[in-house]
């Protein structure tokens, strides 16, 4: 789960083309491979009338874009409402609503405006909407889920000709551009926001935006209905299916049942739960995908767990390998960082190299007891880590750090909380008071290691939970941020990287595979973790089986 800033990774090469890396599912006795996960599955061969897919995470609390900041709204929102750039499958960025951008420095962003683009209704998108639509991230009265991080160091946004606007930041960002694939550089029709007022974004005021599907119908609690724009702006991205019925179901027992029957034709997330039917299933095909995803221990900077000496103790004593081959049943690739593997879109030289360097994810019980030698705090106290109780994958992660606690002299607990209590640990540190750690599943949304390391290790960053700060780290995340080379930029990242690994404010666990169930009779979405800012349900289609 995750509620305040995310970011993005990749378990892969990311610069394999998309056609090599659709040879089919991942479904098979033997263990999957996890050094090679798809991109994409096989491209649909034909269109459909309709076809049914399944939000497993449940119903998304609004399609305002500004408050698309979880799994189930973002799922949804990335079919309708684009940005000034888009993300692709493969990792890469390429021009979205604006045709391209200029930055004739990293604290300088011209968008050229793309023209010829309309809303669902018909009326022209201008530089207007442009310019006000990014403007609302910054209006307190409209609550932005994005404000601060890259939001709060927005300092002028200007219509700067007939189809240019222009964006001036406070102190350099060479990953701004980046997050224009984010609901942050979603653009909506201003006339019809003002006009919808409170009611914006729920089923009775919806959202008026230009992607490739329009809203239909919203069935409160069950269901809710995406159809084909056929006026869509883009008519070689057209979607293949002329209407998408998304549902929410939540119970792995139901998810399993509703995909092996064929009642559901798809679903990102597939349950772990549901993994061993489905592996099973006659009628459609589990696959696993690239994801930028990772599931980790964050620190609160409470109890025993506050002192990195511990922290380090308990990541080296961790069996993180057997975590991945039997919690997340050889979904997982055991974390060897805090960035994902492969969780990077340039610089793979740099970034490649330097994970090698790394220490290896394996046990090493020796060089815990050392590492815990340094610990300054009272070890006898025990540690609790928090887990939403719904979802018992959590505990069993926790039960094997617990396992290798104890043969270090440690003691950890888990501490199961229901679901609706867990989220305020993302967002308020009353919550956090008196808990020690708790878990997150956690991603990039961008693939870029500063703009995810950040967050965690600069000074008052969105997930640093834990009021973690290190100087060295703070200057060297400004000037890797203001650097105009990848490679200076990854080189500088790495460095962070390397003392983010020492002090870990979070403890990395696993680098989840994207889990992907579909009907034989439906193909073309991606398999990489793009689905909460690409348009996936446009490449949904007919497979002619």
């Amino acid at each position: 789960m995750k509620k305040r800033t995310r970011a993005f990774a990749v378990l892969g090469v990311m610069s394999l083309a998309l056609t090599g890396c659709a040879s089919g599912p991942t479904t098979s006795n033997a263990a999957p491979d996890l050094t090679d996960l798809l991109v994409t599955t096989p491209a649909a061969t034909g269109e459909l009338d309709l076809a049914t897919w399944n939000l497993p995470f449940g119903e998304p609390a609004s399609l305002d874009p500004i408050k698309a900041f979880n799994y189930p709204e973002n799922t949804v929102v990335a079919n309708l409402c684009e940005g000034l750039m888009q993300l692709q499958p493969d990792y890469s960025i390429k021009p979205g609503l604006a045709e391209k951008v200029d930055s004739p420095d990293a604290s300088t962003y011209v968008y050229t405006i793309r023209q010829g683009v309309t809303f669902w209704d018909g009326q022209p998108m201008t530089a207007d909407d442009v310019q006000y639509s990014l403007s609302r991230q910054l209006d307190p009265n409209e609550g932005s889920y994005w404000a601060g991080g890259i939001v709060e160091n927005i300092d002028s946004i200007e219509k700067t000709g007939d189809w240019e606007v222009t964006v001036k930041l406070k102190a350099p960002d060479s990953t701004f551009n980046s997050y224009m694939v984010t609901p942050i550089g979603n653009i909506v029709e201003k006339a019809h926001r003002v006009a919808a007022g409170e009611d914006y974004g729920n089923p009775t005021g919806k959202v008026m935006c230009t992607g490739p599907y329009s809203v239909g119908a919203w069935n409160q609690g069950q269901s809710i209905s995406l159809l084909r724009n056929d006026n869509y702006w883009n008519t070689e991205k057209k979607a293949k299916t002329k209407q998408v019925d998304i549902n929410f179901i939540v119970d792995a027992a139901a998810i399993s049942n509703a995909l092996s029957t064929g009642a559901i034709d798809g679903s990102y997330d597939v349950p772990l739960g549901a993994l061993s039917s489905l592996e099973k299933a006659t009628d459609g095909d589990l696959f696993l995908g690239r994801s930028v995803q990772l599931v980790a221990i964050i620190g609160t900077g409470h109890g025993a767990f506050a002192d990195p000496a511990v922290r380090q103790a308990l990541m080296m004593a961790t069996d993180r390998e057997a975590i991945a081959d039997t919690v997340f049943e050889g979904t997982a690739q055991a974390s060897r960082s805090l960035i994902p593997n492969n969780g990077w879109a340039y610089g793979d030289s740099e970034f490649a190299s330097a994970r090698e360097k790394l220490a290896p994810s394996t046990v090493d019980i020796a060089g815990a007891k050392e590492a815990l030698k340094k610990a300054t705090v009272d070890l006898t106290q025990t540690i609790k880590i928090v887990y939403p109780s719904e979802r018992s994958y959590y505990a069993d992660i926790i039960s094997e750090i617990s396992n290798g606690a104890t043969a270090i002299g440690l003691k950890v607990e888990p501490e199961g909380i229901p679901s609706a209590q867990f989220g305020a640990f993302f967002s308020d540190p009353k919550a956090r008071e008196g808990h020690d750690a708790f878990v997150t599943n956690n991603y990039m949304d961008v693939p870029d290691p500063l703009a995810f390391l950040r967050t965690i290790v600069g000074t008052g960053g969105s997930q640093n939970y834990n009021d973690y700060s290190n100087p060295e780290v703070d200057s060297l995340l400004a000037e890797a941020a203001a650097a105009n080379d990848e490679n200076e930029r990854a080189a500088l990242t790495n460095q962070i990287q390397e003392i983010a690994m020492a002090d870990l404010p979070w403890i990395p666990i696993v680098d989840p595979s994207v889990r992907l169930f579909l009907n034989k009779r439906v193909t073309g979405v991606p398999a990489s973790f793009v689905y909460l800012y690409y348009p996936w349900a446009a490449d949904l289609g007919a497979s002619g089986n």
